[in-house]
């Protein structure tokens, strides 16, 4: 089962939240990458998870389509 996912951590710059190890930011184990995945509080504010993000999702959609011929 996976661990539950914390809305808003103490200290997120604590800890790799690219998987669910959450390893120390200085000691990742599972090789997510050189550097570590940033928790979304860190970069959506501490609102994050209230947010509606329909709109900002059909931008992506939209700008990803491409054009019929």
């Amino acid at each position: 089962m996976a661990k539950r996912f914390p809305l808003n951590p103490a200290h997120p710059e604590r800890v790799c939240w690219g998987c669910d190890q959450y390893c120390p930011s200085s000691n990742m184990a599972c090789g997510n990458g050189a550097s570590r995945t940033q928790h979304p509080v860190e970069v959506l504010g501490p609102d994050w998870y209230q947010q509606d993000f329909t709109e900002l999702e059909n931008q992506l959609l939209n700008a990803a389509r491409v054009p019929q011929n």
